[in-house]
């Protein structure tokens, strides 16, 4: 974006505590943009006291102390500075599905679908409500217009080990026109460098790795607590109606492990414990190690089985969101990235419905899992992506 652009529209930068976010709000003011710094609140994390007994809320995202940085860098470089209340939001649209998603064998990933319904939806509307035309966040990626195509393309960042590309294949084109990346060029040494010089007081802060709304670090423990509160709330106010209705009794979810054959190697109490590709945990002695191959959450079955078993050469995604384009009319020859850590790999994406598509690899992949995204690649340009179903 231009300075004199900067000059005439006001942004609003979402500022998490973090490094990034705190020196791409310098960054901008420094450049002369009209900048305001939001910080969203999005979890309560003092809820569910029993996940971390006796203890202060940890130090991770959208924690207090979060909060108070940011208040502290806004003030530190002078731009106004306010936190914007989008708890419920966030649970509708995060939480929930987030524990239905493993109640239902599914391993999702809560930061995408931050991105998608929070991030880039409910913070723009507010961004409109102040005055503001674009919103700046620290993600390591770059949007470009296509003069051509008149389309907002989404692609990796250079420095590709701090890429972030994956977790924002769901956004919109109209969300891509008012998003701003301004460390999609940058390394992270960079970004150090650059809040060091600022003397920004976060400058020596760690990364957060944590879901933010699991205190402990273990998700299986948060699910647990926070459906006990919403079944112990449901025919209270908290409870919207039909919520909850299609979890699984508490009380029965135990099941089987079975091998491919049908074999039954053990018993497991919960579907939510598992994820494709696990080996620990399993309960089970085995001459070879075993893993987990498929999860059949109706039936409260997990199939295990060896290594070698694990491989898959395709893959079906749902709920796709194309970026390059409109729809896919046709076969395209693509990169596929399947995991956060996964390289993209070279396959055919073919449609298969007005929001799903086929995906066949040149070679078999370990560990396709689903409710993961499936996000498809040419060269660095984010092309799509969906839901592995």
């Amino acid at each position: 974006m231009s300075s004199e652009t900067h000059s005439r529209d006001l942004t609003v930068v979402a500022m998490s505590g973090g490094v990034d976010s705190s020196t791409v709000a310098a960054m901008l003011h420094e450049s002369g943009a009209p900048v305001v710094g939001l910080t969203m609140q999005l979890w309560n994390q003092r809820r569910l006291p029993e996940l971390s007994p006796g203890e202060a809320p940890r130090q991770r995202c959208c924690s207090p102390d979060d909060v108070y940085d940011a208040r502290r860098v806004a003030e530190h470089i002078g731009i106004p500075h306010y936190v914007v209340n989008f708890e419920r939001r966030f649970e509708e649209t995060v939480i929930r599905p987030f524990v239905e998603d493993y109640l239902a064998g599914r391993t999702p990933i809560p930061c995408a679908a931050c991105n998608n319904h929070v991030k880039f939806d409910q913070l723009l509307v507010t961004a409109r409500q102040i005055g503001a035309s674009r919103i700046a966040t620290g993600h390591y990626a770059r949007v470009e217009r296509n003069a051509q195509t008149g389309r907002y393309n989404l692609f990796r960042a250079l420095d590709l080990s701090k890429d972030q590309s994956y977790f924002l294949f769901g956004l919109t084109q109209e969300q891509l026109a008012h998003a701003e990346f301004p460390l999609g060029n940058l390394s992270k040494q960079d970004v150090r460098e650059m809040a060091r010089r600022s003397r920004l007081p976060v400058a020596e802060k760690p990364e957060s790795q944590e879901i933010c709304f699991v205190p402990s670090g273990n998700y299986t423990d948060f699910i647990e607590a926070y459906r006990r509160e919403v079944l112990a709330a449901r025919e209270g106010p908290r409870t919207t109606e039909g919520e909850a209705d299609n979890w699984p009794d508490p009380g029965n979810e135990a099941g089987e492990l079975v091998t491919i054959s049908g074999e039954v190697v053990g018993r497991h109490s919960g579907v939510q414990h598992f994820t494709v590709g696990q080996r620990r945990g399993l309960g089970i002695a085995a001459p070879r190690p075993l893993y987990v191959l498929e999860i059949d959450a109706d039936a409260r079955r997990v199939t295990v089985g060896e290594e070698k078993e694990l491989w898959r050469d395709r893959l079906e995604v749902r709920d796709v969101n194309w970026i390059a384009w409109p729809a896919l009319d046709g076969p395209i020859e693509a990169t596929v990235k399947i995991r956060y850590r996964h390289e993209p790999v070279p396959a055919r994406i073919e449609p298969a419905g007005a929001a799903s598509a086929r995906v066949h690899f040149e070679a078999p992949q370990r560990a396709i899992t689903p409710g993961q995204a499936a996000v498809f690649y040419r060269g660095d340009e984010v092309l799509g992506g969906g839901w592995i179903s």
